[in-house]
């Protein structure tokens, strides 16, 4: 008689921890269209700005700068003029490859691959932070080839 109570006894535990197991897959598939979601966020973001400069849009490119950025270039003329002889590649791209993508304490890294008028690839990290407006770029760092990994 024990031995019937035992089985008994260990059927509603196997399906306790069943449906428990089953829940947590549940929330965990949930959580990943977020995090791709906001990755895609992020390249949008990116995308924006690029297609700004290619339209000579200057005051729509200084949108996607983090306030950071914007205090430290008071106007859409002066960051745009930062940008244009800084990072030519970014002014007038011709081409855009996203590479990895990370999560940081401050934000979200992006690295890309941007070709210039001439062909020439060029890597760069965007980082970037969230803000109640949404991801804004918060700096853009030259990366060495060496440091790609794609």
């Amino acid at each position: 008689m024990n031995t019937k109570k035992a089985t008994i006894l260990t059927i509603p535990t196997d399906l306790f921890a069943m449906r428990y197991l089953a829940s947590i897959l549940v929330l965990l598939l949930l959580c990943l269209p977020v995090a791709a979601s906001e990755k895609e966020e992020v390249q949008a973001t990116i995308n924006s700005q690029l297609q700004a400069f290619a339209d000579d849009d200057v005051s729509r490119a200084y949108t996607y700068a983090s306030p950071s950025i914007r205090s430290i270039f008071r106007t859409a003329q002066l960051f745009g003029k930062m940008v244009q002889l800084s990072y030519p590649m970014i002014w007038k791209s011709a081409g855009v490859a996203f590479l990895e993508h990370t999560q940081t304490s401050q934000g979200r890294t992006q690295d890309v691959q941007i070709l210039d008028a001439a062909g020439t690839a060029h890597y760069v990290r965007y980082f970037l932070m969230q803000t109640s407006n949404g991801w804004k770029i918060s700096g853009v760092q030259f990366l060495d080839v060496t440091d790609i990994s794609v």
